[in-house]
Formats: structure tokens, C-alpha cells, sequence
């Protein structure tokens, strides 16, 4: 290879990395935004599963776990470190790419918004489930765990049904520009 092609793949490399960050800021800062008509029973999309849902698709599963894992530490950044992001959306990570690997699901639209649905549902009960054994911890009685265990449940099922239709209906803003851009990329 020549000095130039170097050059101009190195080039290439560094604005596919800054569209690649820039976008997982841009749904950073989305997340905490309640826009008018983006949001059922006061729930907005996640937008941070379905970037890592958009990555993990033509990616390995491990790169999906480390993708994952980041964007799980910068959303645990933005809000409290209990319950943690980085476990599920690492999950969803490795999930999302064996699904694709197996050929399980195809690459469309309709694809893409079943799998967000099924993995925002599944990030919402990994959070119960965190909050469950976290005040169950901290409560150290039977009969407060028990009363408060059927609380957090009950509240996270109309959330994870929610979180997951909104999601879901919002996937392919994020995905189909996040696929054209890395598929032209690897061209």
C-alpha cells in the first residue's frame, strides 16, 4: 500500500470512529429527555439498547459485551449506580449478535423493532431484579422483602411493557441511519 491509501484509510477510520461516538452521545443526551409524543405512561425510549442493539447486529458477541458494557457505564454515569446498566446492556449485547449469527432473525425494520421490544422488556426485569435483591440486602427482614418485592415487580411490568413498545416503535431512527453509515464504511 501506498502512502496515500494509508493515509486516506486512516482518514476514513478516525470519521467512522468520531460518527460512531458522536452517536452514542447523541442518545446519551437523549435519554434523559421527555420530548412531546416520544414518551407512553411516562416512559421514553431507551435510547442507549437500541444503539447497542444497531452495533451488535453485524458485530461479534463479545465486541456487543464491550459495547455494551461502555454504554451501560456512561448511563450508570448519568444516573445511579444502582441499579447497574453495564450488566443487561451487556447481555443485550451478546444476545443481539448471536441472534444474527445463528440467522435467527433476519436484517430489516421489523427485525430490528422485535428485537428491541424482546431486549428492553428483558433490560427492565434485569433492573427489577437488581432493585429486588439490592432492598432485599438492605431490608434484611422476610416480611419487608417479600412486601417490597411484590412492589418493585408490579411497577416494573407496566415500565418493561412501556419501555419496550416505545423503544421498539423508535429502533429504526436509530438504526437505519447507524447501518447505511457502518455498512458504507465497509466498503
Amino acid at each position: 500500500m501506498n502512502r496515500i491509501s494509508l493515509k486516506h484509510l486512516y482518514k476514513r477510520q478516525a470519521i467512522n470512529w468520531l460518527v460512531t461516538v458522536s452517536s452514542v452521545l447523541l442518545c446519551l443526551l437523549l435519554s434523559p429527555m421527555r420530548l412531546p409524543g416520544m414518551e407512553l405512561a411516562g416512559i421514553a425510549p431507551n435510547w442507549l439498547l437500541i444503539w447497542v442493539v444497531a452495533w451488535s447486529i453485524k458485530r461479534t458477541a463479545v465486541q456487543g459485551a464491550i459495547a455494551g458494557v461502555i454504554v451501560g457505564l456512561l448511563q450508570d454515569g448519568m444516573t445511579a449506580p444502582v441499579p447497574s446498566h453495564a450488566l443487561s446492556l451487556a447481555l443485550v449485547g451478546i444476545v443481539t449478535a448471536r441472534l444474527h449469527k445463528q440467522r435467527y432473525l433476519q436484517e430489516d425494520f421489523i427485525s430490528v423493532a422485535l428485537i428491541v421490544f424482546v431486549m428492553a422488556a428483558f433490560t427492565e426485569v434485569m433492573t427489577a431484579a437488581q432493585f429486588s435483591i439490592w432492598s432485599a440486602a438492605i431490608a434484611g427482614k422476610y416480611t419487608a422483602i417479600v412486601s417490597h418485592f411484590g412492589g418493585i415487580w408490579t411497577y416494573y411490568q407496566r415500565v418493561a411493557l412501556a419501555s419496550a413498545i416505545v423503544s421498539s416503535l423508535w429502533a429504526p431512527v436509530v438504526y437505519y441511519p447507524l447501518n447505511r453509515w457502518w455498512t458504507k464504511m465497509k466498503d
